[in-house]
C-alpha cells in the first residue's frame, strides 16, 4: 500500500484530514523504517506527546463518568483502559495495523512487534492530532474509540506488574515510578534491553526483556517483590519496603 493510501485510510479512521502531512506520516512510521535519520521522523516522539494527553483525557473522562468511585479504582480503570494491551487491542480492530510503516528489520518479529507497534501508533496517532486539529478532535477520537471498553468491572481486574507498581507508589509514596533504560544486550537484530525502576530517585527494580516494554514489566515485578508488595492485595506500606525503599540505591532518573 503506497503511503498516500495509507495517510487516507487513517484520516477517515480518526474522522479528521491532516493539514499538516508529516505529522501523521510520522504518527503511523515505525523507527526500524527510518534508521538514519531524524527521531521526528518516526513515531517515537508523538507517542511520548500521545501519551500524556491520552492519561489526560481518560482521568477526565472516567471522573465525570463515574462520580461515586474512589481514587484507587479509579486509577485502576485508568491504568486499565491506557494499558498496551487494550490499546493495541482498540487499534487493532481500526485496521491500524496494516496502515504502519515497518522497516525490513522488524518484519520478522511477528505477532510480538505487531502488539507494541499498535500501542505505539495509537498514542502517536493521538499526538498527532492533538498537534494538528487541537484538543476536541483529539479528545472525540479517544472517546469514540475508548468509551466502550470504560466498565467499573475493570477497578476489579488483577494489575499487571506496571500497574501495580504504579498504584502503591501513588499511594505510599504519593509519586509515579520512572523508567530509566540502563543497557541493552545482544545482537542489533534481536537485543535484550536492561531497564530499571524508581521511585523518588531510588532504585528499586532492575529487569531484562525483549522489548523495552517487557524490561520495564520485568523490573516493575522485581521491584514489587523487593519491596513486598507481590502478594499483598490491600493498602498499608509492607515494612519490607520501608527498609528497602530507605537503602535503596539514589540515582539521577534524567
Amino acid at each position: 500500500m503506497k503511503l498516500f493510501q495509507r495517510i487516507k485510510r487513517i484520516e477517515e479512521i480518526v474522522s479528521y484530514e491532516f493539514k499538516n502531512k508529516d505529522l501523521i506520516t510520522s504518527a503511523i512510521t515505525h523507527p526500524s523504517a527510518v534508521e538514519g535519520k531524524p527521531v521526528s521522523a518516526s513515531y517515537e516522539r508523538l507517542e511520548f506527546l500521545g501519551d500524556s494527553i491520552l492519561g489526560a483525557m481518560v482521568a477526565t473522562d472516567l471522573f465525570e463518568q463515574f462520580p461515586s468511585m474512589d481514587e484507587g479504582k479509579l486509577t485502576r480503570m485508568k491504568i486499565s483502559l491506557v494499558s498496551g494491551k487494550t490499546l493495541s487491542e482498540v487499534a487493532g480492530k481500526l485496521g491500524i495495523g496494516e496502515l504502519i510503516v515497518f522497516g525490513e528489520s522488524e518484519k520478522g518479529t511477528g505477532a510480538r512487534g505487531m502488539h507494541s507497534a499498535l500501542e505505539n501508533v495509537y498514542e502517536s496517532v493521538v499526538g498527532a492530532l492533538y498537534l494538528d486539529a487541537g484538543f476536541e478532535v483529539t479528545h472525540e477520537f479517544v472517546r469514540k474509540t475508548l468509551t466502550p471498553y470504560m466498565s467499573p468491572k475493570l477497578a476489579e481486574r488483577p494489575l499487571s506488574p506496571k500497574s501495580r507498581i504504579q498504584e502503591v507508589t501513588q499511594r505510599d509514596f504519593r509519586c509515579a515510578p520512572v523508567y530509566k533504560l540502563v543497557g541493552e544486550e545482544g545482537p542489533a537484530h534481536k537485543p535484550t534491553f536492561v531497564s530499571v525502576v524508581l521511585i523518588d530517585g531510588r532504585r528499586v527494580g532492575r529487569g531484562k526483556g525483549s522489548s523495552k516494554k517487557e524490561s520495564e514489566s520485568a523490573a516493575a515485578l522485581d521491584a514489587l517483590e523487593r519491596l513486598g508488595y507481590l502478594d499483598q492485595a490491600d493498602g498499608g506500606m509492607p515494612k519490607q519496603a520501608k527498609s528497602v525503599f530507605k537503602n535503596a540505591d539514589v540515582e539521577d532518573a534524567s
